[in-house]
C-alpha cells in the first residue's frame, strides 16, 4: 500500500524458565565457541520442565532423543537449534517427552518439549538449554540487559528486524 514495504521482523521467545546468559558462558566447547552458530543459553529454574519454541516455525528435526529440536521461522529464513541440557542425548530419550512431531507448525511460546528434572538431577546433568541460530540471521545476539537476568518461558527476549 503507498508503495511501502513492510520490513519482516521477528521476535524470539525464552524457550524455559531462567537465568538468561551469552553462549560464551556453556560449560561445552562446542557451543561457547559458536562452532555451531551464535545464540544465548538459559540455566533454568530447578521447577522448570518445559521447553516451548522461541518462534514461530515448523519443526524440522526432532531426534528420536528428544533432547534438542530444530525449527525454521515461517515468515523469514531463520533456523534454529534449541538443545536442552549438556550430555543429555546419551539418555536416548529417557526423561523427555515430545509434544510435537517434525513438520508440525509451532507458535512462539507453544510448548514443544518436556523433561522430568528429577531424571536429569539423578544423572547430574547440566540443563542449560541453548538456543542457537544456526541459519538466515547474520546479526551478533546480544540480549543485553536481558543477560543474567531471570525470564519465563514465552516472555519476549528479541525482536529483530
Amino acid at each position: 500500500m503507498f508503495g511501502l514495504k513492510k520490513k519482516s521482523s521477528f521476535k524470539v521467545v525464552a524457550p524455559i524458565s531462567g537465568v538468561c546468559q551469552p553462549l560464551t558462558m556453556v560449560n561445552d566447547d562446542v557451543f561457547s565457541k559458536k562452532m555451531v552458530g551464535d545464540g544465548f543459553v538459559l540455566k533454568p529454574n530447578e521447577t522448570a520442565n518445559t521447553v516451548v519454541s522461541p518462534i514461530d516455525a515448523t519443526v524440522e528435526m526432532l531426534p528420536d532423543s528428544k533432547h534438542a529440536i530444530g525449527i525454521k521461522s515461517i515468515n523469514t529464513p531463520i533456523e534454529l537449534l534449541v538443545h536442552i541440557g549438556l550430555d543429555t542425548v546419551k539418555l536416548n530419550g529417557t526423561g523427555f517427552e515430545a509434544l510435537v512431531k517434525q513438520g508440525d507448525q509451532v507458535k512462539a511460546g507453544q510448548p514443544v518439549i518436556k523433561f522430568d528434572p528429577q531424571i536429569m538431577a539423578k544423572q547430574k546433568l547440566d540443563m542449560s538449554t541453548m538456543v542457537i541460530f544456526t541459519s538466515g540471521y547474520q546479526q551478533p545476539i546480544d540480549l543485553g540487559s536481558k543477560y543474567q537476568q531471570q525470564v519465563t518461558a514465552g516472555q519476549t527476549l528479541l525482536i529483530a528486524k
